[in-house]
């Protein structure tokens, strides 16, 4: 808000000296009568600095941060291919304008301007759109090796960013996902989410404290030991205030996914056509998969609902109910499929004792 006032406040004065610089400019015109001369000027002053303090931040502040977050996102081979294309443009367009310069007014004082600009843009365009242009001409006076690794490199930043969200990192299990390597694209933590990490860490409530405080030692451990990049970035969405919304909306700026366990930011991004990677649907997805009929060992711990049941869990958390098992409680015994229940909850093993048990 302060930065958007000073803006206002430059471009009060600075359109308002514009504005009052061209209605001297106008009143120098003949037929213009002396006697309205000073309002000519006075109102050129106005109407720049109203357009100023109305226009300043738009002009200047959100182009700005829009270029930033563009280049948070180019690779930096891409980014070393449009500089130097931007001032070989720009020193060609220097070599042309000069001939130009020779004309009279005013072609000789435009074109040289336009022609140094075209050429500027030009380069910058070219070497952007292909930035292998640079890199071969490069190879031909360098070893070719030396181009192979910035490509590599390219491909490697080239891959969709993966945003993460608070209830993912709090969750833990993003820590493991990528030591397995699931997971490519580099993973992007906004500071508007690690700031709603620190305040559930400062929280009151202990469960929540605990909880925040875990979320904020598995980011330290993604930063340290993940095979992926982890990058924290300020790239925000000012007009959004919500803090789901705000991944929304810079999950399509950057073309790239979330990562969350939140079933409503799950359902919500998908309608808005935004890629998710929930961590529970993948976890349901590598559950070990079992018909009726087939048998496996389980521990019973402790009693079932029903009379006679004994109730057990697989490694991934599966819920395994087994009839007349409560005589076993506290014992490992091998048991044969009888159905599958899929619930809202997840889904359960009805088991029963293998004969001889």
């Amino acid at each position: 808000m302060e930065t958007t006032l000073i803006l206002r406040i430059i471009g009060l004065f600075v359109f308002g000296s514009a504005g009052a610089a061209l209605g001297i400019q106008i009143v120098e015109i003949p037929a213009i009568p002396q006697s309205i001369h000073l309002y000519i000027t006075i109102a050129g002053g106005i109407i720049g600095a109203i357009f100023g303090f109305i226009a300043m931040p738009r002009l200047t502040l959100k182009p700005f941060n829009r270029l930033r977050r563009a280049i948070q996102q180019l690779p930096a081979p891409v980014i070393f291919s449009a500089t130097a294309g931007l001032f070989l443009g720009l020193a060609l367009g220097a070599i042309a304008a000069y001939p130009l310069s020779l004309l009279p007014r005013p072609l000789g004082q435009l074109l040289p301007f336009i022609v140094a600009a075209a050429f500027g843009y030009v380069g910058l365009t070219v070497t952007t759109i292909r930035p292998d242009l640079l890199q071969g001409l490069r190879g031909r006076f360098f070893h070719s090796e030396a181009v192979t690794a910035p490509t590599d490199e390219a491909a490697e930043h080239c891959k969709p960013a993966v945003l993460l969200d608070t209830s993912v990192i709090i969750d833990g299990r993003i820590a493991d996902i990528c030591r397995t390597g699931f997971i490519q694209g580099e993973l992007i933590v906004p500071l508007f989410v690690l700031n709603e990490l620190q305040h559930v860490a400062d929280s009151a409530d202990t469960l929540r404290r605990n909880r925040g405080r875990r979320g904020l030692e598995i980011l330290r451990q993604l930063q340290e030991d993940s095979p992926v990049p982890v990058r924290l970035t300020d790239a925000d969405a000012p007009s959004v205030r919500e803090v789901d919304d705000k991944l929304i909306a810079l999950a399509k700026e950057m073309g790239g996914s979330i990562l969350t366990n939140d079933y409503n930011l799950n359902r919500v991004a998908e309608l808005q056509a935004v890629t998710v990677l929930n961590v529970n649907e993948l976890a349901n997805a590598v559950k070990t998969v079992l018909l009726p009929g087939e048998s496996f060992a389980i521990h019973v711990l402790q009693a079932g609902k029903e009379q006679n049941q004994g109730v057990g869990y697989l490694d991934d958390g599966t819920m395994v109910v087994v009839e007349e098992g409560a005589r076993f409680i506290g014992e490992t015994i091998d048991v044969t499929v009888s159905k599958i229940l899929q619930t809202a909850a997840g889904r359960m093993i009805f088991a029963r004792p293998d004969n001889g048990e």
